[in-house]
């Protein structure tokens, strides 16, 4: 890979984290799948909006749909995802801007390890809690 893809990947990775709502979507995704409409309600954001969001984030590689019926569900595909977060949290911190970026309870020390979770599995949904089971439409965990 080029130098230039690579910087473009990382640019379209950043990008995708860029946007409050987009952070707020990846929050909620990580308590587990979501269709559209229910992204919508808990944004208060229309649904054109959101499923802009949700394009972004899944041209970024950072979410992916399952159709289960008539619905489509979001999910989190990649667990690396809250390692970075966490490290973002704490980079924010150190220069004085605290914030929360991931799911309450999350952070490094909960982050799976890249290693040890398949990226493209079937049925793979990353979560902030390797040990807890991926969600499936109508559970909560």
């Amino acid at each position: 890979m080029n130098r230039v893809s690579v910087d473009a990947a990382a640019v379209q990775l950043f990008h995708s984290l860029a946007d409050p709502a987009r952070l707020e979507i990846v929050r909620l995704l990580g308590h587990g799948e979501r269709r559209v409409v229910d992204l919508t309600g808990e944004l208060g954001l229309a649904q054109s909006t959101v499923s802009g969001h949700l394009s972004c984030l899944r041209n970024a590689g950072l979410v992916e749909p399952h159709p289960h019926g008539r619905s489509t569900f979001y999910a989190l595909v990649r667990p690396e995802l809250w390692a970075l977060l966490s490290a973002a949290e704490d980079v924010l911190a150190a220069t004085g801007s605290p914030a929360r970026l991931c799911p309450d309870g999350v952070g490094a020390a909960h982050a799976p390890h890249a290693d040890a979770v398949p990226h493209a599995e079937a049925g793979h949904r990353a979560r902030p809690d390797a040990s807890a089971p991926a969600t499936r439409p109508g559970q909560v965990h």
